[in-house]
């Protein structure tokens, strides 16, 4: 009976971190779109007004929060093991979005997984 009650536990935490680390990495790719559609949004806009600083070529200066930070920095260990796939490409969008599904699948898939294995074992 101990057991059962251990097990239990086990696979409600697999969910719980499952979860968690699931909204970490699409938060951190949810603010990678915000910002790369706002700056696409200001590099446009400069180049109709064909603003003399525009021509600098200078990628704007980023201010970043500290959550923010702290987001990006969980969400690239969790991504990290999969750094190796995307290597060859040069596409940010590519890169951030095959190391987030894979993030999904792996940890939201997987460790979903494991915990309903866990359970139905007990």
């Amino acid at each position: 009976m101990a057991s059962s009650g251990v097990s239990s536990s086990l696979a409600k935490l697999l969910r719980l971190v499952s979860w968690v680390i699931c909204l970490i990495v699409l938060a951190s790719f949810l603010i990678f779109v915000v910002e790369q559609t706002s700056s696409a949004s200001t590099h446009q806009q400069e180049e109709l007004i064909e603003h003399p600083s525009a021509s600098t070529g200078a990628p704007p200066v980023k201010h970043e929060s500290t959550v923010h930070k702290k987001i990006d920095e969980a969400s690239n260990f969790f991504t990290s093991p999969f750094a190796g796939i995307v290597s060859g490409s040069a596409s940010e969008w590519v890169i951030h979005g095959v190391k987030t599904v894979l993030a999904l699948l792996i940890y939201g898939f997987a460790l979903s997984y494991l915990a309903r294995v866990i359970r139905v074992r007990v």
